[in-house]
């Protein structure tokens, strides 16, 4: 839809400016009459060359989301109608993209579409879990709650993944560190030392003839070593995307000693607190599992979920085929198997995602703690190796002029 530039003069007397968004100038006319707006001046805005390049758009971002969700539920609770909520955040967003996109809700919902199906023409800023507990707020008359239980949640899930990726970034960036500094020093110092020991003569220690060889391999072969990692990095992406490959990829990970272990727990929290909060919001059973399968970031997980939802819907309770996935820990599915008898199932989840939430806190300190020394290590033995070998032939040719 196009832009308008107006100018005009409000019922108080104050001039006014701005800029909506109309399918054309005379509902934009009409638009602005209903706000009690005197025009003198309304005219189509021109068009921005860089408006359909999607390199240039901004990205909305979970932030956005949360905090579009956060409003929302303030404004339905203190009694204002949806639609003039939406304009209202819409015309207060500063994210350009997520502007356009609740405009673009907003006219659905205003020609008689629902918010639930409105959102979900857009998958980019609204994933399936948002859209099917929203629909379950609208049928339920609670919207105002469900959004407040969305936004806890999303905030949660973000807390999540920033301690996982915060454990993973400290070891990536050494290791990325490290294979620098050391091509760097293949490529450029060592051939200094290597042209210094020839003008020397003799026989070089074993050591720093390696490193010496390794050094005119990589001079004469770098563009081949460059173009082998991203062949590497290419492949492997290419098999994550097979379905067979993401799920031999997504077991190997959950089977790693330490890192596997912050991934299944990782895994365990989003599960329960996925469902835990679908299922507070009142959406059936089986539909919030499917959503919480496709949801669940990992094949094996994905997989171990969809065979839960087969076994519940054959009338099986939903810890029985749990346990026999062999992914869920004994304790969660004890404590879901108390929850379904007591028929408090979502409260058990909830109490479940708490306690695995600090059993992530644990496991990222662990994985730190492991992997500094290994890191120290692996950075010691790398550099500090190829210093020495280049320094052997200095210490022998020393200890000889010394004799």
């Amino acid at each position: 839809m196009p832009f308008y530039i107006w100018k005009g003069v409000n019922s108080y007397g104050e001039k006014r400016k701005g800029k909506i968004e109309m399918p054309n100038e005379a509902m934009a006319q009409s638009h602005l009459k209903k706000m009690r707006i005197t025009l003198s001046m309304l005219k189509e805005a021109p068009t921005d060359l860089f408006a359909n390049l999607e390199f240039f758009k901004p990205k909305v971002t979970g932030k956005d989301v949360v905090v579009f969700t956060r409003q929302l539920s303030t404004m339905i609770d203190a009694g204002l109608p949806l639609v003039q909520s939406l304009e209202i955040l819409g015309e207060q967003m500063e994210n350009a993209t997520f502007k356009k996109v609740l405009r673009a809700i907003r006219a659905d919902v205003e020609t008689g579409s629902t918010f639930g199906d409105a959102m979900k023409k857009h998958p980019a800023c609204f994933d399936t879990l948002y859209c099917n507990m929203v629909e379950a707020g609208e049928l339920g008359g609670i919207l105002d709650t469900i959004l407040n239980r969305l936004a806890a949640f999303m905030e949660k899930n973000m807390a999540l993944k920033k301690k996982v990726k915060g454990a993973m970034t400290y070891p990536v960036i050494c290791i990325c560190i490290s294979f620098v500094v050391m091509a760097v020093m293949l490529v450029f110092v060592v051939p200094v030392f290597e042209k210094m020991f020839k003008d020397f003569g003799g026989a070089l220690p074993g050591p720093t003839q390696f490193v010496v060889d390794l050094s005119a391999f990589a001079q004469s072969n770098f563009h081949f070593m460059i173009g082998a990692i991203f062949a590497v990095v290419f492949v492997v992406k290419k098999i994550y995307k097979t379905e067979k490959g993401r799920i031999q990829m997504d077991r190997m990970m959950l089977n790693m000693p330490i890192v596997g272990t912050l991934l299944r727990r990782v895994a365990v929290a989003k599960f329960t607190r996925t469902l835990g909060t679908m299922l507070q919001s009142g959406v059936p059973i089986l539909e919030a599992l499917n959503v919480v399968a496709r949801t669940a970031g990992n094949k094996v997980i994905e997989m171990a979920v969809f065979r839960v939802t087969d076994s519940i819907s054959e009338g099986r309770s939903i810890a029985e085929p749990l346990e026999e996935t062999g992914v869920f820990p004994g304790m969660v599915v004890q404590m879901i198997n108390v929850g379904e008898a007591t028929g408090a199932l979502d409260i058990m989840l909830a109490k479940i995602a708490d306690f695995y939430d600090e059993e992530v806190d644990q496991a990222v300190d662990n994985l730190t703690a492991a992997i500094e020394p290994l890191m120290m290590c692996f950075l010691g033995g790398m550099i500090g190796g190829l210093v020495i070998a280049m320094y052997l032939p200095i210490f022998s040719m020393a200890s000889v002029v010394g004799g």
